[in-house]
């Protein structure tokens, strides 16, 4: 079992910055690859940035390529999403993920063993 929980969200203009942060427990968190989702009203859960478990492969949604950037600190066993230039159509709640699939980085939500609880970020414009 793996619990997450998400900090870091909030109401910014456009433009603006924010920093995302996901803080795991319980099993060994580095052997996860880790993923953030998010959420509009009235849309679906769509993919937003992924970090394999050795940090050496990321991938993300062609939205937010250039803007937002996923790290971890395998040590303090937390991924972040460092989102600049936030658009009004970022809003949404966050959610991040983890998948004990190893292989390769997964964009799918279904393919996510745990999830947080989420935390909202309302980009006004």
């Amino acid at each position: 079992q793996v619990q997450l929980v998400e900090s870091g969200g909030g109401l910014v203009q456009t433009g603006g910055s924010l920093r995302l942060s996901c803080a795991a427990s319980g099993r060994t968190f580095s052997s996860y690859s880790m993923g953030w989702f998010r959420q509009a009203p009235g849309k679906e859960r769509e993919f937003v940035a992924a970090i394999s478990w050795d940090i050496v492969k990321t991938s993300y949604a062609d939205s937010v390529k250039g803007r937002f950037t996923i790290s971890r600190d395998n040590g303090k066993n937390t991924v972040y999403l460092q989102m600049n230039s936030l658009k009004p159509e970022d809003t949404a709640v966050y959610y991040c993920a983890a998948d004990d699939f190893r292989l390769l980085l997964q964009v799918r939500p279904a393919a996510y063993d745990y999830w947080g609880q989420g935390t909202q970020v309302t980009v006004s414009s």
